[in-house]
């Protein structure tokens, strides 16, 4: 195998290894761009929707769909202030702070649809909003009561979060776990496996945490990676064949140039200092001549 042929077979390999490797870039992208596209479909259906009695939705030990997050639901019962959590390092519109988890007591999950209360004992962790805690999260946080007695509340369904490795201070979570941030509570009853993120509350209290960050719609750059990565897939394809094309062009274009148009060593000119050196040899051997001739007559 000529070098040439060598060089344009690597450089094939080369466009070959390199667009594969764009193309499952692509296609990554593209998965990340279909998941985050049914996300937003999830939340333009069920965040608008009505309200409907949490026993409708699923049963306490019972995980969320992912096509029921978001979505409201009413519960009756009554809230455990006493056994508040707070949740660390989850800021709410770029402001550090703290989320309140406070457990709430189930009455009637049917919120008074049923004929009989359904559910009651059951406790379901409620996230009421949220708390600045300072730049240096060294604030003292005191959060707003909730609502004595009992409560018709509306929230909005939350799948309950991986337990957190991380510690945390006596009274504080990492994570909205809803075993781990009942168990900081110091609650042992049957636990409903999600959470709730408050909508509104009935009675209303005078004074209520901060409003929870309602869900972003922003679809993301990952549809324009991926036409990005198959755009390159594409060009390394044509360059790199391109490069291959030249070089067997190059190889084929030398070898159909004829023997006697090769072109030829340009002789050594020769310098001044050499011309000047072989005049004066051959005026001393002049001279010798002539010597030799007057001695000889």
């Amino acid at each position: 195998m000529s070098p040439a042929l060598r060089r344009a077979v690597g450089l094939c390999l080369l466009a070959v290894a390199l667009a594969t490797a764009c193309v499952f870039l692509g296609r990554w992208q593209w998965n990340r761009h279909t998941y985050r596209d049914a996300q937003i479909a999830i939340v333009n259906e069920n965040f608008g929707a009505d309200p409907v009695p949490l026993s409708t939705v699923l049963t306490p030990d019972q995980p969320l769909a992912g096509d029921q997050v978001w979505r409201p639901v009413l519960v009756t019962g009554h809230y455990e202030p006493d056994r508040t959590v707070e949740l660390r390092n989850r800021p709410a519109d770029g402001i550090p702070a703290y989320h309140v988890l406070v457990p709430f007591v189930v009455d009637d999950s049917s919120a008074g649809t049923a004929a009989t209360p359904t559910d009651a004992g059951t406790v379901l962790v409620v996230d009421r909003g949220w708390v600045a805690t300072g730049e240096d999260a060294s604030a003292d946080v005191v959060a707003p009561a909730p609502p004595a007695g009992d409560v018709t509340i509306t929230v909005r369904l939350r799948a309950s979060e991986p337990d957190s490795r991380r510690k945390a201070p006596p009274g504080q979570v990492q994570a909205i776990a809803v075993d781990e941030v009942l168990d900081v509570a110091g609650i042992d009853a049957p636990t409903w496996q999600v959470y709730g993120g408050l909508e509104s509350e009935s009675p209303a209290p005078a004074d209520v945490p901060g409003t929870l960050p309602e869900p972003s719609t922003d679809p993301g750059s990952h549809l324009s990676y991926a036409f990005q990565w198959w755009v390159f897939a594409l060009g390394s394809l044509v360059g790199f064949t391109w490069m291959a094309r030249r070089e067997l062009r190059e190889a084929a274009d030398q070898e159909r140039v004829p023997a006697d148009r090769a072109p030829r060593k340009p002789r050594r000119k020769e310098g001044r200092a050499e011309a000047d050196e072989d005049a004066l040899v051959d005026a001393q051997l002049a001279q010798s001549s002539g010597d030799g001739a007057g001695r000889a007559r």
